[in-house]
């Protein structure tokens, strides 16, 4: 079965077979690359990537789309996976701008070096902001992502924005 958009689309079921698996995927593949870039830099995002798409394709089966949709499932993986790389790696996740796509959050001055600041947030933080504000997820997506309660999410970017203020000091104004 297609899609509107083109895509195959599936009855609530993940795929078995790896070409429809590809195509249940391919959707979401901008969204995964980016976080993974954000959460652990451009030279790793890529392993992170198809270290997920393992992950996934070895987890299919705990897919319930009854408890979120695939980009949630997915990005959760993602995560997961780039705080284990993380883990593997270095002791602090590196976060990337980018420029080359203008990926920076629309309202944020230029000049202001976002990448420094928001690694100076805790992980938790890093996550919502990266989903929420760089990947433009809403905060009921972000919440399944974040295997959290909305209210949490927005607690959390909230959390995150008053400890941005503080460590942009008044260049952030």
């Amino acid at each position: 079965m297609v899609s509107r958009e083109g895509h195959a689309a599936f009855d609530g079921a993940l795929p078995t077979r790896a070409a429809e698996f590809g195509d249940w995927v391919r959707p979401n593949w901008d969204a995964m690359h980016r976080l993974a870039r954000r959460l652990c830099g451009a030279d790793n995002g890529d392993d992170v990537v198809q270290e997920a798409l393992s992950a996934a394709w070895r987890k299919r089966d705990q897919f319930n789309a009854d408890r979120g949709t695939a980009k949630a499932w997915l990005l959760a993986i993602v995560a997961d996976q780039a705080y284990k790389h993380h883990r593997r790696q270095r002791p602090t996740v590196e976060l990337v701008i980018d420029v080359a796509d203008g990926s920076a959050p629309a309202g944020w001055p230029p000049g202001i070096d976002l990448s420094v600041a928001i690694r100076k947030l805790s992980r938790r933080q890093q996550l919502a902001v990266t989903l929420h504000y760089y990947l433009g997820m809403p905060v009921n997506e972000t919440a399944e992502v974040m295997a959290c309660s909305p209210g949490t999410v927005k607690s959390t970017l909230s959390d995150a924005r008053l400890r941005l203020r503080t460590l942009l000091g008044d260049d952030y104004r």
